[in-house]
């Protein structure tokens, strides 16, 4: 049992040994009675640009609890037992061990998981672990040479690992404190656990990664990499088995963490009737502006505060011409533009920070919605070809090599190609042309931008400075399909086999795909007793 303190607040100035302090008087107890003390969040409250303030809530653990909170009569303590929810693992025999396809958030912690319940799973992954991958992506950076096997978005650590390792997320799920707990065990830094906008950063989460992957290992789990999941024989509505490097692996059990960019695996699958569906998800673009501008007006005066680290933002807004939804999304505090393709002759993009976040450049992509009505033809994989056709079409106009077309918001706004740059300096590699982009998005697409950001800039003067750059295209912000599944986490029409995460069209970001991972590792644990 625990007193939790919430809404303690501590201007901008006052040191963090205060904290301690203003909870002992809340709780109308001396600092000599605190047992134990332990931040669970904390955040900023901007509001107010000349009073940054920041806000904590806190565990304390000391004598005669319910005593105190009784006696404190404050809406903000209250008394907390710890709840840990348990589920008992099934006695049923499994005939071969799990297999799991996809290293990404979902498939490593759906595998940690089982490693740590004596379950042994089989990980396949396509990519490279996270250390060669690293040099493969680099190399593609700085010369255009795509492997299509291993690239930002498949190999270890999934299409995250080169993004900002954001851990932020909407979902109200105990599970997310086991997967930042188990960050934190793997090498990340301990105040993921409370900070209100967590993230880790490609370059400590590379490392987090690799300690991940040893964990299973060490628990009995096996990772194959460069291990290409093929094909799924399926007999009577089971799965009976997969291929993997033209290997047949006996299987009962799978789970599906393919990740949302695996489009010869959704065309395998639909070939063998797996039941899917055609999502809505939102195309655009990159826009970098500087990193100081956001800082400024999301802190005012307090701009570069050594208590504050990059500002970041999230902006939404409902066009009056179309009717469609215009948002900031993967918003990465100074950071840079990549190269994010993952097929030959195609173009897309992405944002990537480090921990430090330190770039001059601020970027995000800037997005509008699209769906069924939008897309072209009549089966489950047309959202993806919608994709294609368009990254196909920036790919061209950029003139090849992977160089992105690219545009001053200036310009775009009036419908001229932009010329020269002005004061943000483009970070995207292997290079960028000067290109109108409504050359290789849909013209419903660029006029809810153009609307989007004039809206944008009321709400951060400087948004649609004509200085600001944008990057073509993004189009890779969720599944383009849902691999439809039944209450218990399985296909609706094939037994054993288990979509899971942002792939299989049921996350959006790190920490919600590794939930929906552990959901579905624990669906076969509940089923199935642990290997002897």
């Amino acid at each position: 049992m625990s007193i939790r303190v919430n809404n303690i607040a501590m201007n901008i100035e006052e040191d963090m040994s205060t904290l301690k302090n203003k909870v002992s008087k809340k709780l109308k107890i001396s600092i000599e009675d605190i047992k134990e003390f332990k931040i669970l969040k904390e955040s900023i409250d901007a509001r107010k640009k000349d009073n940054i303030k920041f806000n904590y809530a806190v565990e304390v653990i000391c004598d005669n609890e319910e005593k105190i909170v009784k006696r404190s009569n404050d809406k903000d303590v209250k008394l907390e037992d710890a709840v840990i929810e348990e589920f008992k693992l099934g006695n049923k025999k499994m005939k071969h061990r799990p297999i799991i396809v996809g290293m990404g958030p979902a498939g490593m912690f759906a595998g940690l998981l089982m490693a740590q319940k004596g379950y042994r799973p089989l990980i396949i992954e396509r990519g490279e672990k996270v250390e060669d991958r690293t040099e493969t992506v680099n190399r593609f950076w700085s010369t255009g040479e795509l492997n299509l096997e291993s690239n930002v978005q498949f190999g270890e650590g999934g299409a995250g690992t080169f993004s900002d390792g954001k851990l932020t997320t909407r979902i109200k799920d105990n599970r997310c404190d086991f997967v930042l707990e188990e960050f934190v065990n793997s090498g990340a830094p301990s105040e993921i656990i409370y900070s209100g906008k967590p993230h880790i950063g490609t370059d400590i989460l590379k490392n987090v990664v690799k300690n991940i992957r040893q964990r299973i290992i060490d628990l009995g789990g096996e990772i194959r990499f460069n291990s290409r999941f093929e094909d799924i024989v399926i007999k009577d509505n089971y799965i009976k088995s997969v291929v993997v490097n033209g290997e047949e692996i006996p299987c009962d059990n799978l789970i599906l963490a393919i990740g949302h960019s695996s489009r010869d695996t959704y065309e395998m699958l639909y070939k063998r009737g797996v039941f899917m569906a055609p999502k809505a998800f939102a195309i655009g673009v990159r826009v970098e502006h500087s990193q100081n501008m956001i800082n400024t007006n999301q802190y005012g005066k307090y701009a570069n505060h050594p208590r504050l680290k990059a500002a970041d933002y999230r902006l939404s807004y409902t066009t009056q011409a179309t009717g469609r939804a215009v948002y900031s999304f993967c918003m990465c505090p100074g950071g840079e533009v990549v190269a994010a393709a993952s097929e030959e002759g195609m173009l897309v993009t992405n944002g990537m920070s480090y921990y430090d976040r330190d770039k001059d450049n601020a970027n995000a992509a800037i997005v509008v919605t699209v769906g069924e009505d939008d897309f072209e033809g009549n089966t489950p994989l047309k959202g993806m070809e919608f994709q294609r056709y368009y990254e196909k079409l920036a790919y061209t106009v950029g003139g090849g090599g992977y160089k992105a077309p690219i545009q001053l918001v200036g310009d775009f706004l009036e419908d001229r190609t932009t010329t020269r740059l002005g004061a943000i300096k483009p970070t995207y590699n292997p290079g960028y042309e000067f290109k109108d982009l409504k050359e290789c998005l849909p013209r419903y697409v660029t006029q809810s931008l153009k609307e989007g950001l004039i809206n944008f800039d009321r709400k951060i003067k400087g948004f649609a400075t004509s200085d600001a750059v944008l990057t073509g295209i993004e189009t890779r912000t969720s599944a383009p399909v849902k691999i439809t599944r039944n209450e218990n986490l399985q296909s609706i029409n094939v037994k054993g086999l288990y979509p899971s995460g942002e792939g299989a069209g049921f996350a959006g970001g790190i920490i919600s795909a590794a939930v929906d991972g552990i959901k579905s590792a624990e669906s076969i644990m509940k089923e199935y007793c642990p290997l002897d």
